[in-house]
């Protein structure tokens, strides 16, 4: 009995680590850590007590292993470590451009084809359909599409 101290302490450091390595960033690096210290309490127990004890050390391994991972994972979904929330589609940033069909605005910089406008008080980049217009020319929007707003120049 004696010498099943040790095998069974390093069978809980074993475990010990394992938990450690569902927590900590390692690269799995604490999980071959667990393994040697398995091997090495199975080597003990093999050597020091008896093949039969060594048989029951390594059945129980083959059990607690797998139950512990599992476990682990689950733990490890629940725990503040993982990200709970999920980013779809909708989740990103609106686009606000197709309000800005037929509004008017003033050129800040000049076309050639694209620069600035002020367009509903904002500073927006813009884009003629290949026109020159120069700056402080009135434009009107006529398409938006994403980040690209094209405008054309204003007769009169």
């Amino acid at each position: 009995m004696r010498n099943l101290i040790i095998p069974i302490l390093l069978q809980l450091l074993g475990v010990a680590i394992i938990i450690a390595e569902f927590i900590l960033p390692t690269s799995g690096i604490l999980g071959i850590i667990a393994l040697a210290v398995f091997g090495y309490s199975l080597f003990l127990v093999f050597t020091q007590v008896s093949v039969e004890a060594g048989f029951i050390f390594l059945l129980a391994d083959l059990i607690i292993i797998p139950v512990l991972v599992i476990i682990g994972i689950k733990m490890l979904a629940k725990s503040k470590v993982s990200l709970h929330a999920s980013l779809d589609t909708g989740d990103g940033s609106e686009d606000k451009t197709e309000t800005l069909l037929g509004e008017k605005g003033v050129t800040v910089t000049d076309l050639r084809p694209a620069g600035v406008a002020i367009i509903k008080g904002r500073r927006m980049d813009v884009v003629s359909k290949g026109d020159f217009i120069l700056k402080d020319n009135r434009v009107v929007v006529t398409a938006a599409d994403g980040n690209r707003i094209v405008v054309k120049l204003i007769d009169g």
